[in-house]
């Protein structure tokens, strides 16, 4: 299985000839959270905070959304932003990447608990391969959160895959992208996620090219967390 992720999500060979860290503070929904980035080789695109993963944050803050005892899984979680908000807003959380963004993870997750303790509970790690090794996981979550994993068009049938085990109890599906044409990514919303699911833009930043679309399952049209 090794081998074959390997090849599925390929390393970023020369992204990064040095490397390094650095360490900065967002502030999201009132929160301060202090992340590390640790860029090098073997992360790759996973060591940064991306815009798209603000804008999420940014987003539930807008509408408004009750994230209070909520069951959440984050895809590609990266640095863990999404996830630690989420928990820090009291969500039931697991992060889920690659193995190699575990240890980028689990830090972060410890530099942002905070004194009094975590809302609900702290937030959880897991590697998930899309396509691979889905099926370990419950399909029991309220939400799925995604923040600019939508790059690579060898991955999206295994993103698919994954999205709709997840979702067979009724999850929504929250995906902020940066809209690059040459990764495909609107192709993704337009033809493929649709195939399993109902679609809807229900965010744009045009400056920073950056959408957020909610996907359901066409089986469970009506869950009570609909925005």
């Amino acid at each position: 299985m090794i081998g074959d992720a390997a090849h599925i999500f390929p390393a970023e060979d020369g992204l990064f000839e040095e490397t390094f860290s650095t360490e900065n503070t967002y502030r999201v929904h009132g929160l301060n959270v202090t992340i590390q980035q640790d860029y090098s080789a073997s992360l790759g695109v996973a060591a940064s905070v991306w815009d798209s993963a603000l804008h999420l944050c940014q987003f539930f803050e807008k509408e408004s959304l009750d994230l209070s005892g909520t069951r959440i899984i984050e895809l590609g979680g990266g640095t863990g932003l999404v996830g630690i908000v989420a928990a820090r807003l009291g969500a039931h959380v697991t992060i889920t990447d690659l193995p190699s963004a575990v240890c980028q993870i689990e830090r972060n997750i410890a530099v942002n608990t905070p004194l009094s303790g975590w809302p609900s509970d702290g937030p959880s790690v897991s590697v998930l391969t899309w396509g691979l090794d889905h099926s370990r996981f419950s399909s029991s979550w309220d939400f799925v959160l995604g923040a600019d994993i939508v790059y690579l068009p060898e991955t999206f049938p295994l993103l698919l895959d994954t999205l709709v085990h997840l979702c067979r109890d009724g999850a929504v599906v929250y995906l902020a992208s940066t809209m690059r044409r040459e990764h495909g990514t609107q192709d993704f919303y337009d033809r493929m996620l649709p195939q399993m699911f109902s679609v809807e833009l229900v965010h744009r930043d045009p400056e920073s090219n950056i959408n957020i679309y909610k996907a359901t399952s066409a089986v469970h049209p009506s869950s009570k967390f609909l925005v």
